[in-house]
């Protein structure tokens, strides 16, 4: 039989409204919206489904206070993490939203409602309270404390929510379950006693040993429930995760595991996030819930030093236990011995057996460098995913980046550079020259900065789906401002490798080498805002590459920047 839900009634609203769910849906489009954002859809699915059962909408400020005080709504239910709908109040003051008003909440993709809103409060929280007490610490290098000051929203809308619709996926959908759903499977399975296993992260032989592990030790079968909302930043995507999950799924002995998808936007929130995680498993129907070491922590805060102990989601989690009502499986870290082919818990090794790993930060080296990944580590079928979704160096695209004065030769580099290449081998070379965009994509553009900066970040844009598609990029835009420079950089970055060249060439050779005369027209007034004369170039402070056409040939500019991209394994057999 599957777990009773936290609170005792799984509220789910999908249920609960169909009856008028015609009626609801029509009203949906006569009420002022929100759209809302990525994480506040994930946060209303649960909430919709019964996965944050008790709740039935957005924390009022009574509510939310409790929360973030005290761990407990105000009827002193546990609840770890406070569940918010953050709008802005400028927003609200133009939909003339109040007490009492009804909003309608659409879905980001594709704009349908997806539930009705009832607004029972309208409040401003300090965001420094919440950060120090549901994170721990006021610190920025916590993703989700950052969150909490560059994209929440200023006002926090409390109330309880009608359903409307259920955001439409087109991903995974056959093992994308609600609460309702899970149960049932348990109930079809004849699943009695179930531990749930979260994760973020791609699956391994450890992790396939551990959950194992926790059904022999709990006479209970398995339910994998990987996270696929928001994560942490950095994270191996979903698509590819899932793939991994479903290699791995065969693994099991037949009938003992099980693969459902949980939409959740995760908050990295250590200690108090494995209670939230452990409610959210008990409105799936687990008995049993695995946490392991380091349970959702974010990493290193801004002193470099971890933001939780590793065990310390363990200890709140068994601090509750009662009040949770669902089994803690509290798991050390496993290791591998390679004398006897197993895996064991850190602290059960004898003193002076021979142990291997392989942490995050080397499986990524071994992924982009094309280096082997032992058997014993992860499955050859695992292994194939993560490749053809990190191709090693080689196989990646890269963006090259010249920036310089008019004239300064960096086209005559870019065409250069684009024939060895070519030469080169092994990928596409795209070309996008300053003057090629103007015509081609920003014809309607003048010269002010906001348009040079439009200009040049569609640069970015085009060069960023280039390096993602493994193609390399060769972009010479005049682009004078750097905080525009810097957005194609982290832009391009997240798809690829960036190198900036700074083509640093002395005004008085770019104004002998115009042979059209266009700086002379600018000297001479006719031309107004032209960069190097009358408008500003802002020399880059972080170029990759700084050179000038007077003192190097061009060929020998192209040798400097082939041999930036052989050092970084981007060309090159190694």
């Amino acid at each position: 039989m599957a777990n009773s839900p936290h609170g005792g009634i799984l509220k789910d609203l999908y249920i609960r409204d169909e009856p008028i769910q015609a009626t609801l849906q029509a009203e949906a489009e006569t009420l002022p919206y929100v759209t809302l954002t990525e994480r506040q859809l994930c946060d209303l699915e649960l909430i919709l489904n019964g996965g944050f059962s008790p709740l039935e909408g957005f924390l009022t400020e009574a509510e939310y206070t409790s929360v973030v005080e005290n761990l407990r709504l105000p009827d002193g239910t546990l609840w770890a993490i406070p569940i918010y709908l953050d709008v802005d109040r400028a927003q609200l003051d133009k939909l003339g939203v109040s007490v009492g008003s009804r909003l309608t909440l659409r879905d980001p993709r594709d704009d349908q409602p997806l539930a009705i809103l009832t607004v029972s409060d309208l409040y401003q929280p300090s965001r420094e309270t919440e950060a120090i007490k549901v994170y721990g610490a006021n610190d920025q290098a916590h993703p989700a404390v950052h969150y909490l000051y560059h994209n929440t929203r200023d006002t926090y809308v409390g109330g309880k929510l009608q359903a409307v619709n259920a955001p439409q996926h087109y991903d995974y959908v056959a093992i994308r379950r609600s609460p309702s759903e899970v149960r049932g499977l348990f109930k079809k399975l004849n699943w009695t006693r179930v531990v749930a296993f979260q994760t973020r992260n791609p699956m391994h032989r450890a992790h396939r040993e551990l959950t194992v592990r926790a059904a022999r030790m709990r006479h209970a079968n398995v339910l994998i429930q990987p996270v696929v909302g928001l994560t942490k930043p950095g994270d191996i995507d979903h698509f590819t995760r899932v793939r991994v999950y479903q290699a791995i799924m065969p693994k099991y002995p037949n009938g003992m595991a099980q693969l459902s998808l949980l939409p959740l936007a995760m908050r990295m929130g250590g200690p108090r996030e494995a209670v939230w995680h452990a409610i959210i498993r008990k409105n799936f129907g687990a008995t049993h819930f695995i946490v392991g070491r380091d349970h959702a922590g974010p990493g290193k805060n801004s002193q470099g030093e971890d933001f939780y102990g590793p065990y310390e989601a363990q200890d709140l989690v068994l601090k509750y236990k009662d009040e949770l009502d669902i089994e803690v499986v509290p798991f050390q870290m496993l290791t591998y011995l390679p004398d006897t082919d197993e895996y064991m818990p850190v602290n059960e090794v004898p003193e002076g057996t021979k142990t291997l790993n392989i942490s995050g930060t080397e499986l990524r080296r071994r992924l982009k460098t094309g280096a082997p990944i032992p058997e014993w580590f992860s499955y050859p079928e695992v292994v194939k995913i993560l490749r053809e979704a990190n191709p090693p160096r080689d196989k990646q695209g890269f963006t090259v980046f010249l920036t310089g004065l008019h004239a300064s030769g960096k086209e005559a580099i870019a065409r250069a550079l684009q024939v060895a290449l070519n030469q080169e081998g092994g990928r596409s070379v795209s070309l996008l020259l300053g003057e090629t965009i103007r015509q081609e994509l920003s014809s309607e553009l003048g010269f002010t900065k906001r348009e040079r900066d439009i200009n040049v970040a569609r640069i970015g844009f085009v060069a960023s789906e280039l390096t993602r598609s493994g193609a390399a990029c060769i972009a010479a835009p005049i682009a004078p401002y750097k905080e525009a420079r810097q957005l194609v950089r982290q832009q391009v970055s997240k798809a690829g490798g960036f190198y900036l060249v700074h083509v640093a060439t002395p005004l008085e050779a770019c104004i002998k080498n115009d042979r059209a005369g266009v700086y002379q027209r600018a000297i001479n007034g006719e031309i107004k805002g032209f960069t190097g004369i009358d408008d500003t170039y802002e020399a880059p402070d972080n170029a990759d590459l700084v050179t000038d056409v007077t003192k190097t040939s061009i060929s020998q500019i192209v040798h400097e920047i082939i041999l930036l991209l052989e050092r970084d394994g981007y060309i090159g057999d190694r």
